[in-house]
């Protein structure tokens, strides 16, 4: 384990891992308190971090959450209407979603009759699929990062952390952000390793993953409870 962290290598990458998160009950309080990422608490708009809507990591996973948005039913989507000749995307560079009223335009508000929250994920539910294989990374990964460092070794260094106030730039000193930093969000019953599973076997890859629970001395792989 160097400088804190837990590493797995796997051939010309090596994962690091926070391992104080890794053991954490972090636990996502969208919708139950959460301040969402405005210069104001704002728990009542349940916007949680998609105020400013999604940035895409590249034109293949744009065109991924295009074709998906094109199936997603009406009623599971409260802003379907607003697609437009720039598809769901704020521009032409479809480097980012639409923001609609406030907010992305997947974003079911409150009230909505067919639930709130993301239109990707309730609609990846409604097929029965994993919403890891529908939305945006950036979304899905919140809140773990990663930060890439290709070392004079031609070995890549990837250290996967929980995202922090100062990762949203210049934004982030006004922001009410409270995810990772403050106590509100680590009132989960699992630690981060078992409750993001999913999410972190998806980031690294499931065999590294493994050697993560391997080296954090939780070596059985736990089900994933259901409606998580």
């Amino acid at each position: 384990m160097g400088d804190g962290f837990i590493e797995v290598p796997d051939g010309e990458t090596l994962w690091r891992f926070e391992p104080d998160f890794m053991r954490s009950n972090w636990s996502c309080i969208w919708g139950r308190g959460c301040k969402g990422i405005l210069d104001y608490s704002a728990e009542d708009l349940q916007q949680g971090c998609c105020s400013v809507g999604a940035e895409l990591t590249d034109v293949e996973e744009a065109m991924t959450v295009s074709a998906l948005a094109s199936t997603i039913p009406s009623e599971l989507w409260q802003h379907a209407s607003h697609v437009d000749a720039n598809d769901v995307f704020s521009d032409g560079a479809r480097s980012n979603t639409k923001v609609v009223d406030g907010a992305c335009i997947f974003l079911n508000r409150p009230g909505f009759a067919g639930g709130a929250g993301c239109a990707l994920h309730l609609a990846a539910d409604d097929a029965g699929e994993s919403p890891i294989d529908w939305k945006p990374s950036v979304c899905w990964q919140l809140p773990v990062r990663v930060d890439w460092a290709m070392q004079p070794d031609g070995v890549e260094h990837a250290t996967v952390r929980r995202w922090s106030r100062a990762d949203w730039g210049d934004e982030g000193e006004t922001m009410a952000w409270c995810c990772t930093e403050e106590a509100e969000a680590y009132v989960g019953t699992q630690p981060v390793v078992d409750s993001l599973a999913e999410e972190l076997a998806g980031i690294s890859g499931q065999h590294v993953y493994v050697e993560l629970r391997r080296k954090l001395g939780v070596p059985a792989i736990a089900k994933r409870p259901q409606g998580t």
